[in-house]
């Protein structure tokens, strides 16, 4: 049984295909099992694909219903303990990464490192935080291109949603770190490249986010919502500034004066009413 399974999925990319072949074929250490998944490309992808199949332990060429239909053909062969998702275009951050990353992997269920992005002008290094918030999932996430998932998993959870069209490694990570508490553990090693202008950087996500949010998550969403709104108001320059005040005594005193008056004056709420 390898370590870890290193998947890509491709369709009529065949140059950004080569590209990440040869990030994983130049590995110092080729400990591993390399699963391609293509989509019945018609482009010279096979061909691509072909020219290194000798080191690539499980590849097809078929015909699929969308990215993660492609992925869970990846999950159902993949024989490794950790599997690890790098799609066509993207590519390990070295060669040395994997010789690096295995030390790594031991007993958690999600493993996850830093990843360079870049776009069309610019490239940062994301450095997710060690300990991950349901916030973080809330407006963000993390990229799959960073994780090794352990195989099992996705026994628990189950595998990526087919009916979603870019959140469902989105969905996975959430469900798995906040409905089944999983366990984690943050690498401060960059993993990949990850390669903006795929389909989920360009395609608004928000309303397949929510749909995931209120089915698995509504009891709480409401109090959430509240949360950050009371939080943005906690961080406003006026809110700063009457937590300034409040540590003088003298000064809450002379606040309190000013807000009975001021009420007193002109809100249409009687003073009693709103102290009660």
């Amino acid at each position: 049984m390898y370590k870890i399974s290193i998947i890509t999925i491709n369709y009529n990319d065949a140059k950004g295909l080569e590209k990440t072949i040869k990030s994983v074929v130049n590995q110092t250490s080729l400990e591993f099992e390399y699963i391609v998944i293509d989509g019945g490309s018609i482009d010279t992808s096979v061909e691509v694909i072909k020219r290194n199949e000798n080191n690539i332990q499980y590849w097809i060429s078929e015909k699929d219903s969308g990215i993660y239909n492609a992925m869970n053909k990846g999950i159902k062969v993949a024989t490794g303990e950790y599997l690890f998702f790098l799609n066509s275009g993207d590519h390990l951050y070295n060669n040395d990464v994997i010789l690096k990353s295995v030390q790594y992997l031991q007993n958690k269920d999600i493993i996850y490192f830093n990843v360079q992005i870049i776009g069309e002008n610019n490239s940062k290094i994301v450095s997710y935080p060690y300990i991950l918030r349901f916030s973080d999932f809330y407006s963000g996430g993390i990229c799959h291109q960073s994780v090794f998932v352990k195989k099992t998993l996705f026994d628990t959870i189950g595998l990526y949603d087919e009916g979603l069209k870019i959140v469902a490694d989105w969905k996975f990570f959430i469900l798995a770190l906040f409905k089944y508490n999983c366990s984690y553990k943050k690498v401060n090693e960059i993993l990949s490249t990850y390669y903006l202008g795929g389909i989920s950087s360009q395609i608004n996500n928000s309303e397949e986010r929510n749909s995931v949010i209120k089915e698995h998550f509504i009891g709480f969403v409401q109090d959430y919502e509240e949360f950050l709104t009371n939080r943005r108001l906690v961080n406003t320059n006026r809110s700063k500034m009457l937590q300034e005040i409040e540590k003088s005594t003298i000064g809450t005193k002379l606040v309190s004066v000013f807000f009975r008056i001021y009420i007193a004056l002109f809100s249409k709420t009687k003073l009693k009413d709103l102290l009660n």
